[in-house]
């Protein structure tokens, strides 16, 4: 577990860093994004990771990476939303950007470290191409919850999913 928990903050520390460089550089424009519109973005991510994997050639430069940081990064935006109240401020400041982040990504390794206790390291027998599609399949279940208004009978909500977003995320990149 300490391997992974070392693998898991050391891509974390990548993606964190590039998430408040484009704060200082944007702002946080994404503040405007409605949830819908976030889901969007992640299913347009993990899409074209699942074509280039089936193509197995890709012509836009940006990398398979670089796409599943990508997915990081605005799955704990959406979770940075999720809390926020309707009335927060459009323009946040990069240093509470960085803490807002900080607290999703806390509350991801406590979840990975449950998860693997009761999985064991089963993620590292995994193919990225699985991973690839677990993200696919959480976010159909995102738009289905979200197309129902967050109702759910029996099932994990919008931040359990994304939450298993990044997690499988951040281990395609280990793996990678």
């Amino acid at each position: 577990m300490q391997q992974t928990l070392h693998e898991f903050n050391g891509v974390i520390d990548q993606c964190r860093t590039l998430f408040i460089a484009k704060t200082k550089d944007y702002g946080t424009a994404w503040r405007i994004l409605r949830p819908r519109s976030i889901t969007d973005q992640l299913y347009i991510k993990a899409s074209r990771i699942r074509s280039i994997e089936e193509k197995g050639v890709q012509k836009v430069g940006d990398t398979i990476a670089s796409e599943f940081i990508g997915l990081v990064n605005y799955s704990i935006l959406a979770l940075i939303q999720l809390e926020l109240p309707e009335t927060a401020s459009l323009e946040l400041p990069a240093e509470e950007v960085a803490v807002l982040y900080d607290k999703q990504v806390a509350e991801n390794i406590r979840l990975l470290q449950a998860k693997n206790h009761d999985y064991g390291e089963a993620w590292r027998l995994m193919r990225v191409s699985s991973m690839t599609d677990l993200i696919l399949q959480k976010l159909l279940r995102i738009k289905q919850i979200e197309d129902n208004d967050g109702a759910t009978l029996v099932s994990e909500g919008l931040e359990a999913n994304y939450r298993d977003i990044i997690n499988y995320a951040v281990f395609a990149l280990i793996k990678l």
